[in-house]
């Protein structure tokens, strides 16, 4: 107790600087530890240094095309890249020089040779030499992490601005084991299940869980229904940098200039009845299909985070504050659980709850996890993908992460009021998850959203 009465009186100091300390120390006999109505567990918890808060001021993407007959098949990846940093700078007026780190998250490329293009699309968009750039490659969440590293340099101090980004060309680079296995695998569950086909841990999720092929099918359906309505009503305009490339006609050779700037996947038409009758892709007797699993895809995005006090210098609006991030393992053999693990933990470690978030931003990898999740989670489906997912917009490996966090912050956005927490996720082959939780720009107050606490809780845990 007297420890709590001694920090009250500190603060009454701080708050009042032209206090004599006579004045003060009239001050001991009022003072009594109080309750604090957010208490030692509030629902959110905002610390007093607002203006170090890791904020989002642009978030842009490429159109998502198929690999190897979609619109960007002729498109090199570096020229994938380019248009989304160019975008995110132009879009802010910052200048390139500023930027002190460009991540990239990328996956099925050679490690040198795609660092190397990601440097080549920096100069291409305007970057000068100075501003530095590399990969990482966390499999699936890759784009994810790359904006999670940025936010955590600007946390700890390392810079103050700083671009998170996703590259994948499934057209140039296909998923695939080069060289030999180690023979030792073979003594090892986990480490065999590490080699798994993602498609084969689809249908271990669906069976070991009792997830049903009309399910995974009606998940398809209700991803590609909601991204053609999204799409329809111009909901993806604000996310989406045009990009001026090349079709090659593969027979013969004729270059044709075009200009792509919508998702070329989405199948507004897709019905249950039609999905019923795609074979199993994966296993004789399986419910994974090509119909509700994820389409391997072609794209690049873009986030530009810096501390809220350099965004506030600069008069540039915040679209999103970057709360948390949760990366863990999961059994390889049923990655695709990864969401239901990690969802909670980020959340938690944001200090919120599930129900405390309005939007959610899940990876379709298949149908059957992103079923699996959605339950084990209990979700309302009202709060998931509202713009349809990765079954119907297709999932370049490295961008989704940065591509679901321009979804999601610029659908926030849209909402105002109404949504204020937002959470991206995805499973990570190998077994993992990860998670990010996001905060609305304008939302920020001091603890106005904290449910009342009807016990006794303390300022300090200290007052007992």
């Amino acid at each position: 107790m007297e420890k709590a009465i001694e920090r009250q009186r500190v603060l009454l100091q701080h708050l009042r600087p032209s206090s004599t300390a006579s004045t003060l120390e009239n001050l001991d006999s009022s003072l009594s530890a109080s309750a604090c109505l957010a208490g030692d567990s509030s629902a959110y918890h905002r610390t007093s240094a607002f203006g170090d808060d890791v904020v989002i001021v642009a978030a842009q993407r490429t159109a998502i095309c198929k690999a190897k007959r979609g619109g960007f098949k002729d498109t090199y990846a570096d020229d994938l890249l380019a248009p989304v940093l160019k975008a995110v700078i132009d879009k802010t007026n910052v200048n390139p020089s500023e930027i002190a780190d460009i991540v990239v998250g990328t996956v099925l490329a050679p490690g040198s040779q795609r660092a190397a293009e990601c440097k080549m699309a920096a100069f291409y968009a305007g970057f000068p030499e100075t501003v530095p750039v590399r990969t990482v490659n966390r499999q699936c969440s890759s784009g994810l992490q790359a904006v999670a590293d940025v936010a955590a340099a600007i946390k700890a101090g390392f810079y103050d601005i700083g671009i998170g980004a996703g590259l994948e060309s499934m057209t140039a680079n296909s998923m695939g084991w080069d060289g030999t296995v180690n023979p030792r695998v073979k003594s090892m569950e986990h480490a065999q299940s590490c080699l798994l086909p993602m498609g084969i841990t689809s249908e271990n999720v669906a069976s070991r869980y009792g997830i049903t092929r009309l399910e995974q099918d009606q998940a398809a359906v209700d991803s590609h229904k909601k991204a053609a309505a999204a799409a329809a009503s111009g909901k993806f305009r604000d996310e989406i940098v045009p990009v001026q490339t090349k079709i090659v006609d593969p027979k013969t050779g004729d270059e044709t200039p075009v200009t792509i700037s919508a998702d070329d996947g989405i199948r507004a038409n897709t019905n249950v009845a039609d999905l019923g009758k795609l074979r199993p892709s994966f296993k004789k007797d399986g419910t994974t299909t090509a119909g509700n699993s994820s389409q391997v895809s072609d794209a690049a995005a873009a986030v530009l985070l810096m501390k809220r006090s350099v965004a506030m210098q600069k008069g540039l609006p915040i679209l999103g504050v970057f709360r948390t991030f949760v990366a863990v393992g999961v059994d390889p053999a049923v990655m695709g659980v990864g969401p239901a693990v990690a969802i909670p933990a980020a959340v938690k470690s944001a200090g919120l709850e599930i129900d405390d978030i309005d939007l959610f931003e899940i990876n379709e990898a298949f149908g059957s996890q992103y079923v699996y999740c959605q339950k084990k989670l209990e979700l309302d489906p009202a709060k998931i993908n509202v713009n349809g997912g990765a079954m119907a917009l297709g999932h370049p490996l490295g961008v989704t992460g940065a591509r679901c966090v321009a979804t999601l912050l610029h659908e926030m956005k849209r909402r105002g009021r109404d949504c204020r927490f937002g959470v991206v996720s995805m499973c990570i082959g190998t077994g993992m998850g990860a998670a990010a939780v996001f905060e609305r720009g304008d939302a920020c107050d001091e603890v106005c959203n904290a449910r009342k606490i009807d016990s006794k809780n303390f300022l300090s845990k200290d007052a007992k």
